[in-house]
């Protein structure tokens, strides 16, 4: 696969292993995988046997294999076997017919894919998804010269062979295997074996694997456009779906390799180095992005010279939220003040609004007083027709009201209106953000009940945004957070087994290289504790207040003041619980107060 990806002399898109899009005026090229494609709907249209159930299987399938990357034959005959087991079989021996004749047979091939169009009822509709990939297919090969026609021919014969010598070297292996049994027990063993091998080995074929598709080799632009589309999905939906850290950063340095201006490639390269909690590269990404964008002129083209503006400011105010995650609070100062001098120069009210956003959580952050300029950001965003600035800032209000001690029915009414803002304009997100945090309200406030019944909610809502295949929209923070109470709200009532169950969903769900798994690594040493403080197992303790510690200092320390005390260490702990009531006495934090004045 990867040597017919690497002979990019018949690529009318390359130039010195750069990608030129509109070179011809097309955004794709003619490869070895997409004759196969075209093979498979031309022998569609013709084909009178397939069940209409058959087809139907047929055509879901058809989008992702226009849209996403080369895949071996073997991997495309098997789609197509599963949605139509008679089917594939033909479609096998028309590319052998055309990989095993002559050249001829795959210039005749690309004449017939004409004749779809023409008659009064033609086979594919010109303006169809198929018919357009098609006219691109035709237009593409129509530009190649006799030498780079003859290349593609090659590359069709080695795409063919290479998957004929692996299906070969298959059954060999199979064969041979079979002959090294002697008894009937044996035969079964291995035969049970033999099918296991089989079935590991089908399941890194399909879907498209890891391996394979970091060395697929350079992609369209319609295909690169599908992947990073596809993996940014993933990461904000389902994180556990999405190709690792480390294999995805592969695919993206070979697309930036083929095309280092491609500004999407390097935004995504900065969300996946955010996973990994990668300062400098998810920082040095960022800015390649912007750079990138101001670059291609894509601003610029639709805002005039304002276009170079808005890139800058909005350069500044996400290098700004890259430095508050990471804790680097004066330098996040910096940008948001850069942020907020190019806004106001600009007269962008937006970008402004936005930078206050950011100044509340950059003060909250350094533990300052910004009540007011929360509700002041509020009022502004909603007189700016900002629904989800003004959503959020409702949210920051109601945790900080919670946390202050408010009573519980007004922090309700707050996010009652909340609610209406998100109805009204269909925000499943934040939807889902009021859920939880009304669980987290109730729990607060030892409303378990109350609690249990919002995160039960949750978890059965259908989300109203659409579902890409694969994807499901329960893998995100809400979801998380409700999971989490639910464990607690088990381990609180003696059911440590149901919690354990419930983490070990969260593990599942959430891995620990994912960027919510901290929430249940929480929970989780939490849970722990407290039943080893049941059981009076203290040395198990010390373990896990080091666990608690490094996810939260303060509730770390707390513990270990428990574990002090009822080691009859009195003097140690109270040391311990002093300190830690100035500090939330200073941030007021009033939950942890109330609870070191109860200990206490």
């Amino acid at each position: 696969m990867a040597s017919v990806h690497e002979s990019l002399y018949f690529n009318p898109m390359m130039t010195n292993g750069v990608v030129h899009a509109n070179v011809f005026g097309i955004k794709d090229w003619v490869t070895p995988y997409k004759i196969s494609v075209l093979v498979l709907l031309s022998e569609m249209t013709k084909n009178t046997q397939i069940t209409v159930v058959e087809k139907r299987r047929l055509k879901k399938q058809i989008l992702p294999l226009l849209q996403g990357p080369d895949i071996s034959l073997s991997k495309l005959l098997k789609i197509v076997g599963d949605c139509c087991p008679n089917f594939a079989s033909s479609v096998q021996i028309r590319i052998k017919l055309m990989a095993e004749g002559e050249l001829k047979d795959m210039e005749q091939f690309f004449d017939e894919l004409s004749d779809s169009f023409q008659g009064t009822e033609p086979d594919v509709h010109k303006t169809s998804v198929v018919g357009l990939f098609l006219r691109h297919m035709i237009l593409a090969y129509n530009k190649l010269s006799f030498s780079q026609v003859y290349k593609l021919y090659t590359s069709l014969q080695n795409y063919f062979q290479c998957d004929k010598t692996k299906t070969t070297t298959k059954t060999e292996n199979e064969e041979a295997d079979m002959e090294l049994t002697n008894t009937e027990e044996e035969n079964e063993e291995e035969q049970e074996l033999s099918e296991e091998r089989e079935m590991e080995k089908e399941d890194l074929d399909f879907p498209i694997g890891e391996e394979e598709l970091a060395c697929s080799g350079p992609l369209s632009q319609k295909q690169a456009e599908y992947f990073l589309s596809h993996q940014a999905s993933l990461l904000k939906n389902d994180e556990s779906k999405a190709l690792s850290p480390v294999l995805l950063q592969k695919e993206l340095n070979n697309l930036l390799k083929f095309n280092p201006d491609f500004s999407e490639a390097h935004y995504l390269s900065y969300l996946n180095s955010l996973r990994v909690q990668d300062v400098f590269s998810s920082t040095h990404s960022l800015l390649h992005y912007f750079d990138r964008l101001i670059l291609t002129g894509a601003e610029s083209k639709s805002n005039g010279d304002e276009g170079y503006g808005r890139s800058l400011r909005y350069a500044a105010l996400n290098l700004a939220a890259v430095h508050c995650r990471f804790g680097h609070y004066h330098q996040a100062e910096l940008a948001l003040q850069e942020a907020i001098r190019i806004a106001q120069e600009s007269s962008d009210h937006v970008c402004l609004q936005h930078c206050l956003s950011w100044l509340y959580i950059l003060k909250s952050r350094k533990g300052e007083d910004s009540s007011v300029l929360l509700e002041h950001s509020v009022k502004k965003a909603v007189h700016f027709g900002l629904p989800y600035l003004a959503s959020l800032g409702i949210q920051f209000l109601v945790q900080q009201r919670a946390f202050a001690g408010k009573t519980a029915d007004k922090l309700m009414d707050a996010l009652k209106d909340s609610d209406l803002l998100h109805w009204k304009h269909s925000l499943s997100e934040l939807i889902d953000i009021s859920t939880a945090q009304k669980t987290a309200v109730w729990r607060l406030y030892g409303q378990s009940t109350m609690a249990l019944q919002q995160a039960q909610m949750l978890l059965s809502m259908d989300s109203l945004d659409s579902v890409n295949v694969s994807v499901q929209q329960n893998n995100t923070e809400s979801f998380a957070v409700v999971l989490c109470h639910l464990a607690e709200l088990h381990a609180e009532q003696g059911f440590f087994s149901a919690s354990s169950e419930i983490l070990k969903h969260l593990r599942e769900r959430f891995p620990p290289h994912s960027q919510h798994a901290k929430l249940w690594m929480m929970f989780d040493q939490k849970i722990q504790f407290e039943r080893a403080m049941n059981d009076g197992k203290y040395h198990v303790t010390e373990s896990l207040v080091t666990g608690i510690t490094a996810l939260n200092s303060v509730e770390g320390l707390y513990r270990k003041a428990i574990v002090l005390k009822a080691q009859n260490q009195t003097a140690e702990a109270h040391k311990i619980l002093q300190v830690l009531l100035t500090h939330c006495q200073k941030v007021k934090n009033m939950e942890m107060v109330i609870r070191l004045v109860h200990f206490v």
